[in-house]
């Protein structure tokens, strides 16, 4: 239970960081004239150009998403139950 609250806590601190910084990392004016309306003002330089550029973007972010999902899903519940396992190991010597 120790770990999951120092889990989220670097998470919650994570992701307040990233809220404050997200200002540096707009669009300036000049780039949001280049990029397609659907993602002006996101980020610099041009947007995508095509559809495989969106096609790959997609792609990019499903695999992310499902990423995060199955290691925090591993994190909370594990399927291993074997009681040598070095995970344990370290975990029960805090």
């Amino acid at each position: 239970m120790k770990l999951i609250k120092k889990l989220i806590f670097f998470t919650s601190v994570t992701f307040l960081l990233l809220l404050v910084n997200t200002y540096a990392v707009l669009a300036c004016e000049a780039c949001k004239q280049r990029q397609p309306k659907l993602l002006q003002g996101i980020t610099h330089g041009n947007g995508p150009n095509g559809f495989w550029d969106y096609f790959i973007v997609i792609i990019m972010v499903l695999v992310t998403i499902y990423t995060l999902f199955a290691t925090i899903r591993c994190f909370v519940k594990p399927t291993e139950k074997r009681y040598k396992d070095i995970k344990d190991h370290i975990l029960k010597a805090q």
